[in-house]
Parts: C-alpha cells; structure tokens; sequence
C-alpha cells in the first residue's frame, strides 16, 4: 500500500526531527529526506489501509453481516417447514 496521506508522514517526520539533539538539528533537512524515505519505505511493507478504507470494509461487513443472518432464518423456516410435512 501507498501512504496515501503525506501529511501523516511529513507530520511524523517533523516530529522526529524536533526530537534529535539540538547539535544533530544543523543536519535536520538532510535528516529529514532520510527520515521520510524509511518511515515511507516502512510504512509501504507494512501493507496498511487508511481509516477511510478501513470504515468503508466494517460497512461491507456490516451490511454483509446482515445479509447472512436473514439468509440464515429464512433456511431455518425452510428447514422447519420441511420438517413438518
């Protein structure tokens, strides 16, 4: 997966950087290239999904969910209308 939200991974970059000690920070652009290129090269074998991917598939679910359940009673009234005759 791509980071599709660059500015979780320049906020993230950022954030590490202002951690470094104040004598590493006259190296910070340098720092920072390498920064987002491992955290992005991380984050891409990490096979993430974004929070909007993720409540699209718990809606599928959901509704899929549903889906089985009234299929699951209207085979149980089969069933039993079966088992009457």
């Amino acid at each position: 997966m791509t980071i599709k939200d660059k500015n979780f991974l320049n906020d993230l970059t950022r954030r590490l950087c202002n951690a470094l000690p104040s004598h590493l920070k006259e190296i910070k652009k340098d720092v920072e290239k390498n920064f987002c290129a491992i955290l992005e090269s991380t984050f891409n074998k990490l096979d993430l999904v974004t929070r909007k991917e993720f409540d699209a598939q718990t809606k599928v679910l959901a509704r899929s969910r549903k889906k089985i359940e009234a299929l699951e009673a209207s085979i149980k009234k089969l069933e039993d209308a079966l088992k009457e005759k």
